[in-house]
């Protein structure tokens, strides 16, 4: 088998040729950024995207050869609504991190409503309010879009990872939520279709060959299974500008919304009639805050050069960082909470710093892990992770310091494009199912922890870091 999957992230679409012994043959990358017109605005120019993703697609191909199947994944929860005779955007695709719409979910939580702002379905009912609802209108997230550009309009579809993430579908996750939907204004002849992640949806036409596209999923889900936890218990954690660390489990998490412990539940993947969930933790800015080092503080030339600066000192030598540039996700939910720097002294110098800040991820990922494993009720014995700062090998040992718990290094930066592609081999039989994958994990190294951060210390500068801004730490979705 060899696989084509389009990998569409926050900031650049990837395009690249999967083999069946999980090798990545043939990759390409451009940079795509969405549009910030004003502070809280995220905006998608569709029409671009769609362009960048069939353009890098077609190069892949005349690079690598024809593929016998083709796999998305996709940022979550990125809203496009378009016109269906004419498969023109109605105007920009609004996403994630778009929070035009954050005073809707305020009123819908004084309605018993819990929706929050990155999700699709205030998104969906903000770009319905600008146009004619008379017109025959389709609603995607952007696994929708590129099917629907890959098949010429032809199929209208989401999986049930993407659908189960837009706060339209019911708690369960066997369909769009009539009670929403009516409470919203949303016609059910917008949305699509929902189908199994891994399964034969069309024919990508689009491209040479009209290879058949058979799986679809979220980021985070495709990464789970480009990492190979497709048992329950197994974990992983992708670090790249923000964080995300997921847990399979099997049945569906007690809790509907979110758990105590400030985790969510979501659907790792749906094949036929078997529904696994999980719970998902949140690291709001992870390689962010070394982006800031480098970017706005100047003290390191890239960010590659922190890991080099942060070796020249053992320790932080008391120093410690809290990485909560825009707040703390799991398992705080503090959007008022602030970075903060404490311990300094007239001795700490560059590399004391550069080492606080990733010691500090590493502590907000110690959390995620704990959280985790407080709402999925799972022990995590060894934490499996990806994404850019796991070229880092000071933060990759920090982490295990920090969980007291060996981290697995993927082969793979980017485990979501492995993942993708496992779910299109699944559906044409190259993979016979999910034992085949959790036998394909082979991690590029194991690191062990070596000493122990103190978690005492950190809650402390995490209760001082919180509450600065008392009116968005009021906030809760």
């Amino acid at each position: 088998m060899t696989a084509l999957v389009i990998d569409v992230g926050t900031s650049g679409v990837r395009a690249a040729v999967v083999r069946d012994d999980a090798s990545v043959a043939v990759v390409q990358h451009q940079p795509l950024l969405p549009n910030t017109p004003f502070p809280g605005l995220v905006e998608i120019d569709a029409v671009e995207l769609g362009r960048v993703a069939l353009d890098l697609a077609r190069r892949v191909l005349a690079e690598g050869g024809p593929v016998d199947v083709v796999g998305v994944t996709n940022q979550r929860a990125s809203t496009i609504v378009w016109d269906r005779a004419t498969g023109e955007p109605i105007g920009p695709g609004l996403g994630w991190q778009d929070l035009r719409t954050i005073g809707e979910c305020l009123t819908l939580q004084a309605e018993g409503i819990r929706v929050a702002p990155n999700a699709s379905a205030t998104k969906l009912a903000n770009l319905l309010d600008q146009t004619d609802r008379t017109r025959d209108l389709c609603f995607g997230t952007i696994d929708t879009w590129i099917v629907w550009l890959l098949t010429e309009g032809a199929v209208h579809v989401t999986d049930l990872s993407n659908a189960a993430v837009t706060g339209l579908v019911t708690s369960d996750g066997s369909a769009w939520s009539e009670p929403i939907l009516e409470r919203l204004n949303i016609p059910p002849s917008v949305l699509p279709a929902i189908v199994d992640s891994t399964g034969i949806v069309g024919a990508a036409t689009a491209l040479q060959g009209a290879p058949p596209i058979a799986g679809i999923a979220g980021d985070q889900q495709a990464s789970l299974i480009g990492q190979s936890c497709v048992r329950p218990g197994l974990a992983k954690a992708t670090f790249g500008t923000g964080g995300m660390l997921d847990v399979c489990l099997g049945p569906r998490p007690a809790f509907a919304v979110r758990g105590d412990g400030g985790c969510f539940p979501i659907v790792c993947w749906k094949r036929g009639a078997d529904v696994v969930w999980g719970v998902e933790a949140v690291m709001l800015t992870a390689g962010s805050n070394v982006e800031w080092l480098r970017d706005d503080l100047g003290i390191i030339e890239s960010a590659e050069a922190s890991d080099a600066v942060a070796a020249q000192c053992a320790d932080t030598e008391g120093v410690v960082y809290v990485p909560a540039l825009l707040g703390l996700g799991t398992p705080h939910w503090d959007h008022g909470a602030r970075a903060t720097l404490l311990g300094l002294t007239r001795g700490s110098g560059r590399p004391q710093i550069v080492r606080a800040v990733l010691e500090g991820i590493a502590q907000r990922g110690a959390d995620l892990l704990e959280a985790a494993e407080a709402d999925g009720r799972a022990a995590i014995a060894s934490l499996r992770v990806d994404g850019g700062m796991t070229a880092n090998a000071t933060f990759v040992q920090s982490l295990a310091d920090a969980t007291q718990r060996p981290i697995e290094v993927a082969p793979v930066t980017e485990a979501t494009t492995l993942g993708a592609a496992y779910l299109a081999g699944l559906a044409i039989g190259t993979w016979a199912g999910w034992d085949d994958i959790a036998a394909a994990w082979a991690p590029r190294a194991v690191v062990e922890p070596a000493r122990v951060l103190d978690r005492d210390r950190w809650a402390e500068a995490k209760r001082r870091a919180g509450g600065w801004y008392p009116e968005l730490s009021a906030l809760d979705f």
